[in-house]
Parts: structure tokens; sequence; C-alpha cells
């Protein structure tokens, strides 16, 4: 069995030569990172950390129900701030999203994200049974 690729419409393009989501034989799904842009418009969404990360996490929501799965079944993310001293907005949003069981997550400050976001997160989860 071959990897499977995920995409959606309701998420924003690949920009580049990568995929929404990768589907592995073993039930595994890895988004490729998520920044704030409006899958509608093409744009990043106006406000700050907390409106950046909720966006991030409604495309990658789309993206694993597009690939048969959902947040609850995300057991790793990754999280890229801009800033490291907007960890706490940030977190309030992302504990919406996972509010039982949550996944590992890093968390790291970067240099520079794309587009000048303010971040980005790519998530790991599996394939209900």
């Amino acid at each position: 069995m071959e990897k499977r690729v995920i995409a959606t419409k309701d998420a924003p393009a690949a920009i580049g030569p990568y995929s929404q989501a990768i589907a592995t034989p073993g039930g595994m799904i890895f988004t490729a990172g998520q920044i704030a842009l409006d899958p509608a418009t093409g744009t990043i969404v106006a406000g700050g950390i907390q409106e950046q990360t909720a966006r991030v996490l409604e495309n990658i929501s789309v993206i694993l129900r597009a690939a048969g799965t959902d947040c609850t079944h995300v057991v790793k993310t990754m999280v890229f701030l801009a800033d490291m001293n907007e960890f706490g907005a940030m977190n309030e949003v992302y504990a919406r999203y996972f509010p039982n069981n949550p996944p590992a997550r890093s968390t790291v400050q970067v240099s520079r994200l794309p587009r000048d976001v303010r971040v980005e997160i790519e998530a790991i989860a599996l394939l209900p049974r």
C-alpha cells in the first residue's frame, strides 16, 4: 500500500511542491505546516496571534476531516511562533481545539515564518479504525 495525498479546496492550497497532508498505509496523517491563510481569499486573516491561531487550527481541522479523522485523533503538534511572548495567547486558543487528552506538542520560536505570520502549526493524527 502506498501513501495517499490529502487535498481539499476548503483549506489553503499548497503553494509549492508539497501536499496539504499525507496519509500513510499504517493509518497516520501528517499535515503540512499551516499558516493563517483564509482559504476563500488567499489572504492572511486580520488580527493578532489569537485570530491567526484560530485560522491555522481551522485549516488543520478541515484537512483532517478530508483525510477521515479530526482533532480528537491528533497525537502530536509542532507549533512555530514568531514571538515566544505570544505563547500564552496562542495557548488559550489552542486549548479550545484540544480540550481533552491533548496531543504531545513542541513549541519553538523561529526567526521568521512564511508571509510574516505570527504562528505556523503542523499535526500528526491517527485515522480511526
